[in-house]
């Protein structure tokens, strides 16, 4: 039988599955039933939006104007927010602090303020009538440090002195604190309420008892050493040397300051867990040992807030030395910073050398602050990265 030839018109294509009549012609299209279209033929543009027919748009519609962004705007919006949050958290704690930081400013640093200013001139009682100034530059602080006064008498006595009853509160704050951990319920209350009270006791009043003391005519310090054959009462007289003189003003400064110290302790060793002592124990160590390899480090902090408080408390010593005999400037080998820029100040009339002693004496305090608050921060961030 002859083969019939193939039509050239018609493309060969792979066998297929049967379709429906009409399903191979496109939509719209227009023709004899069966008729094909050559391969690479276009088709005329149909009626439709944007002259395209219905077959040949893409099966992903494009976005409405505006539709595509708004993710990107819900992004914005959210970041906007959590920038709005940021400033927030920033400025809050500012604000709550604001009405303090306007009293601190207004009561503390406005006064340090104008000490500093009249630090640099010479400022006396015509100063004062007349309202007007007198600027020296720094020919007061020249004439301070130039005093050898100042470096044989008045800073080795504010020092020392301070470094003594720094050194003395603290050991003394810190045995009674030991102690009223010891001690049952109802002792430690009794203990604690009678040591408080010499700090409730008025710097005025305390001064005025340990003198009364020590004095030199009817003193019950005095009299009693003299019946005792240890000392003579007619030619004893506590107050005009200048050892004597701070040893009894370092017992009154001790006394007075020891229970704030012995009750910020002894909250701190409530703070260590008794399983740390009990170990200790296991492991053979005595009570001074505990002490050094289990307390002290546990409440380190402490110690240095009651050092730093104790510091600052010290070195500015003013009641305690100027209401002694001799404190008030009749004996000039005990005068301290504070009491000589008050010396300087009111008896002298001299308010620019007064101003600028005081600002010595601050400059002194702040390094010693810095130091220690250093330290502080040290301890805190290490015990930070040990956790």
């Amino acid at each position: 039988m002859a083969t019939e030839a193939p039509d050239p018109t018609e493309a060969p294509n792979p066998p297929a599955a049967p379709e429906p009549p009409g399903a191979s012609e496109p939509c719209g299209a227009t023709g004899a039933p069966g008729a094909t279209e050559a391969p690479g033929a276009v088709q005329a543009p149909g009626p439709g939006a944007g002259g395209t027919s219905g077959a040949g748009r893409s099966p992903h519609r494009a976005a409405a104007p505006g539709t595509a962004t708004a993710p990107a705007r819900a992004a914005s919006a959210r970041e906007r927010a959590a920038r709005a949050a940021r400033r927030r958290r920033r400025t809050r704690p500012w604000l709550l602090l604001a009405p303090a930081l306007l009293a601190v400013g207004g009561l503390l640093l406005w006064p340090l303020g104008r000490v500093v200013w009249m630090s640099f001139q010479d400022y006396g009682l015509r100063e004062i009538v007349g309202g007007t100034t007198n600027y020296n530059g720094g020919a007061n602080y020249a004439e301070i440090l130039g005093q050898s006064y100042l470096w044989t008498t008045v800073l080795p006595n504010t020092v020392l002195f301070a470094a003594v009853c720094v050194a003395l509160t603290v050991v003394l704050g810190t045995l009674v604190a030991l102690l009223l951990l010891r001690l049952p319920p109802l002792w430690r209350t009794l203990t604690a309420s009678t040591i408080m009270m010499a700090w409730a006791m008025p710097a005025v009043t305390g001064t005025y008892v340990w003198v009364w003391l020590f004095d030199p005519f009817g003193g019950a310090v005095v009299q009693g050493l003299g019946s005792l054959g240890l000392v003579d009462p007619a030619a004893t007289n506590w107050f005009t040397g200048r050892l004597t003189f701070y040893a009894i003003a370092t017992v009154n400064v001790v006394h007075h300051s020891f229970p704030f110290v012995a009750v910020t302790v002894f909250a701190g060793l409530l703070t260590i867990p008794r399983e740390l002592h009990e170990a200790g124990v296991v492991d053979g160590a005595n009570a001074w040992q505990r002490f050094w390899s289990i307390t002290v480090p546990a409440i380190k902090p402490v110690f240095l807030v009651v050092v730093i408080l104790s510091t600052i408390w010290d070195f500015k010593v003013f009641v305690q030395l100027y209401l002694m005999p001799g404190g008030n400037g009749a004996n000039p080998a005990v005068l301290n910073l504070g009491v000589w820029s008050y010396v300087e100040s009111f008896a002298q009339r001299q308010y620019g050398m007064g101003a600028a002693i005081a600002v010595l004496l601050t400059l002194l305090l702040l390094a010693i602050t810095v130091v220690y608050i250093r330290a502080l921060f040290a301890e805190g961030r290490e015990k930070g990265e040990s956790l």
